[in-house]
């Protein structure tokens, strides 16, 4: 309904990204994003034209906003980005052609449009979305290039919806993860809000690890990777460990965070005896580490306390994660 109305008000007008992508996999869009080849001044005209206010606090960047049917709705002029060396600002460039604006997006699945029912795929993105691959649009390099953050991305999206990664734009993401580094710590941690929350957290956290994108953002959860724990109730690795208790956690992202991060100090506390090791204190010392590792990521001060506090108490029985925690023993010893 939001489209055909827009139809009535901007033409031509295109469904971009993400909604059409959901729309073909069967998935309810949770926001739809709208492209034109009208610049801006000609967005705001047709807006006003239909009797309506026009948002315009994107307008400089091509972007103009209406509220249609209580939801906010944006809709962009196509554009192409030039990068130059060294910067991730691009030059920007208001452009007619639809597949010039598609080619400058991150994975095919998120490169498509429609019109009406004419579906616009250049880059092959409906076969992408029907065998569940997540890939870059062209040459991964230069697209990870362009913003690093798209390497964090590929790991959300695989998250969300269950998605395999393919083969060459991983590599890429394993050969640059070094340049994670250029992001902000806020974007860092809106992507992984939205992976530790999504429904298969263990695809994105795995592909952090095996891409070597922990090294550079939470080193600490780096040591848990291959890390035996040497215990009668732990037969998996570590890192295995920490994921299961991830998944097992209520859909909480403070107790998300908490089971990503509730064995953290383990490597850093380990005791060896004849036949098992113990991890003395390590709750104490993990909390702790949580403080360091949240102002890093510049989290607010309640998350930090709230995180901080789950990983202190985590081998309580009131503990939200305890349950989890056990049922990932559960799995270990039985195998």
């Amino acid at each position: 309904m939001v489209t055909k109305q827009l139809e009535q008000i901007i033409n031509p007008i295109y469904q971009v990204g993400g909604s059409v992508r959901d729309e073909l996999i069967g998935l309810t869009p949770k926001d739809y994003d709208y492209a034109t080849p009208l610049s801006p001044d000609e967005i705001e005209t047709a807006i006003r034209a239909a009797g309506k206010k026009p948002y315009l606090i994107g307008k400089r960047f091509g972007t103009v906003g209406v509220m249609i049917e209580g939801q906010m709705v944006e809709i962009t002029t196509f554009r192409s980005e030039q990068y130059t060396p060294k910067s991730r600002k691009p030059n920007v460039e208001f452009v007619k052609d639809i597949v010039q604006d598609l080619s400058r997006r991150d994975f095919t699945v998120n490169s498509m449009a429609k019109r009406g029912y004419k579906l616009i795929d250049p880059f092959k993105g409906m076969d992408d979305a029907r065998d569940g691959i997540i890939r870059c649009v062209g040459n991964p390099r230069e697209r990870y290039r362009e913003d690093p953050l798209r390497m964090l991305r590929a790991a959300r999206f695989a998250s969300q919806l269950n998605f395999t990664i393919e083969e060459n734009t991983e590599k890429k993401v394993t050969e640059m993860a070094y340049k994670i580094l250029e992001v902000s710590k806020e974007r860092w941690v809106m992507e992984l809000d939205k992976l530790l929350m999504s429904n298969f957290p263990n695809l994105g956290l795995d592909f952090l690890m095996r891409t070597r994108l922990l090294n550079f953002m939470i080193p600490e959860l780096s040591l848990q990777l291959g890390y035996c724990q040497n215990s009668p109730y732990h037969k998996m690795e570590l890192w295995e460990h920490t994921v299961t208790v991830v998944c097992n956690v209520e859909r909480n992202i403070n107790i998300r965070w908490g089971a990503l991060l509730h064995d953290v100090a383990k490597p850093f506390t380990r005791t060896n005896k004849a036949d098992r090791s113990n991890y003395i204190m390590h709750e104490l010392l993990g909390a702790d580490m949580v403080e360091r590792i949240g102002r890093h990521l510049k989290w607010s001060n309640d998350r930090i306390k709230t995180v901080k506090h789950l990983v202190l108490t985590h081998m309580e029985e009131t503990n939200p994660m305890r349950q989890a925690d056990f049922i990932g023993k559960r799995k270990e010893t039985d195998a």
